[in-house]
């Protein structure tokens, strides 16, 4: 790594290495040659490249020279016909032949639909683990009830297993939108400058299907009826509005946690290191710095999704390039961005501190006031009037709200124990009874072993079809 010049913090700092290098310039030329020689195979059976040029083809896929290419680049400006030369200046035998009917995003496209199906079968293999680790968390935590706030204000118990629930929910919807994204990521195929395959046409008389075929069964890729010099644009914004969804949903659960772990909630915090460091300034800082991490990564994935559907709406007519530039920065960056989202994610989840004493303290200090619906419930069925006993109840808790921003003990159970118009109807050990928040948490545990049920029973991650770059078969059938 160069750290004299400018790098984009995802080719080192963020996302796996694995992704990386699948994004690398070296790693997208040896996918462009393994197209080439897939070609030349599929135009040796037509006769139009002979076996021994496929061989030559085939023996120079790994000959990467990219200073080569780069210098004819600076003086032709075109980037795959300076790899083209290049590669036909090693294979001095079949460099005759190479991209014989092709257009450049016939083989870029290949290369760049088989490279985001990589990426996005890994990113949703890892979206899976995760999943497996909020289904465990549910199981563990279905029973702990806890308290639940709405406008960030106490509300009503819910379970620990049940919020957990709730975060994994919304990244089973993102799993179910990766996986429509995957089956629908198909290329362009070899159809040519605009789609009609009247180059392959030309050449081998009404069979440039089977040419196409076969270029894309070696890389495991499908194409469409329909295409013009490119794949549809709105793939990739397809693609990338699903991982700005997941964005969406691992920014939620980092900012919920960021709330959960400050100090008046003290319930929820991420993994904190012996040796870590807060703050340069102040040694006490404890900082959820992954979360905030997540939160600001997942800012960028709308960023990438929007663009890519500016490119999918302006790509006029049968193709033009002012999406070329942007594309070789949001495709990868957006898959490298989800990827470490991701293993940000995992970190938090497996790592999490919980604190049930704190757990416990908010749900004895807020718990009771959610049941004062169960005590007007009550007393409406004991022959009360539903609109006198709003306004009491409203009243009362108002006053022990109160006593609570004094630093006193929560006097909700008193107070409505002594008041006469709830006495009237309801006896004090009923009152106090109803008041158990632990008794008020309906059908949270069930559903929540329900939902880690189904993550259980969710089928793994559509794999892509891996091309070796280490070797091309070069004995062409005939």
């Amino acid at each position: 790594m160069d750290h004299a010049s400018y790098a984009s913090p995802f080719s080192w700092r963020y996302g796996s290495p694995r992704l990386r290098e699948l994004f690398s310039e070296i790693t997208r030329r040896r996918l462009w040659r393994n197209v080439w020689v897939a070609l030349a195979q599929a135009q040796c059976r037509e006769g139009l490249v002979s076996a021994q040029e496929v061989a030559d083809l085939a023996r120079h896929v790994d000959s990467i020279d990219l200073d080569a290419a780069l210098a004819i680049e600076r003086e032709i400006h075109h980037d795959l016909m300076a790899e083209i030369r290049v590669f036909a200046s090693q294979a001095t035998i079949g460099g005759g032949k190479l991209h014989l009917g092709a257009t450049s995003m016939d083989i870029e496209d290949t290369v760049e639909t088989y490279r985001l199906r990589m990426a996005l079968a890994h990113v949703g293999k890892e979206l899976r683990s995760l999943l497996d680790a909020f289904g465990s968390r549910i199981d563990q935590y279905a029973d702990t009830v806890c308290m639940a706030f709405t406008h960030l204000q106490p509300a009503e118990p819910t379970t620990l297993g049940y919020r957990f629930a709730m975060w994994a929910q919304d990244l089973l919807i993102d799993d179910a939108a990766l996986r429509f994204a995957f089956d629908n990521l198909t290329t362009k195929g070899l159809r040519g400058a605009v789609g009609t395959a009247a180059s392959y046409e030309q050449l081998c008389h009404g069979k440039s299907a089977d040419f196409e075929a076969h270029v894309l069964d070696v890389f495991g890729l499908t194409s469409r009826d329909i295409a013009t010099q490119t794949y549809p644009r709105k793939l990739d914004y397809l693609m990338l509005s699903s991982l700005a969804g997941l964005g969406a949903s691992l920014s939620k659960f980092a900012a919920d946690i960021r709330i959960l772990s400050s100090p008046p909630f003290g319930e929820l915090a991420e993994p904190f290191g012996k040796s870590q460091v807060g703050s340069s300034a102040m040694p006490f800082k404890r900082n959820p710095i992954l979360c905030e991490r997540i939160d600001s990564l997942a800012r960028l994935l709308v960023g990438y999704a929007d663009v890519a559907w500016q490119n999918a709406a302006t790509n006029y007519l049968e193709r033009t390039l002012d999406d070329s530039a942007n594309r070789r920065t949001i495709l990868p960056e957006a898959l490298l961005c989800a990827d470490e989202l991701i293993t940000l994610a995992r970190k938090v989840v497996d790592g999490m501190r919980i604190d049930e004493r704190r757990i416990a303290h908010n749900l004895s200090t807020y718990g009771p006031f959610s049941g004062t619906e169960s005590v007007m419930m009550e007393a409406v069925r004991a022959g009360g009037n539903r609109q006198d006993l709003h306004e009491k109840l409203r009243d009362i808790a108002m006053e022990a709200y109160a006593a609570l921003s004094k630093g006193q003990e929560n006097p909700l159970a008193q107070l409505l124990v002594d008041d006469a118009m709830i006495a009237g109807y309801l006896d004090p050990a009923d009152i106090r009874h109803l008041l158990d928040p632990s008794g008020h948490i309906g059908t949270a545990p069930l559903r929540a072993r329900a939902l880690a049920k189904r993550i259980a029973q969710t089928p793994e991650f559509p794999e892509q079809k891996h091309v070796s770059l280490a070797h091309v078969p070069s004995t062409p059938r005939t």
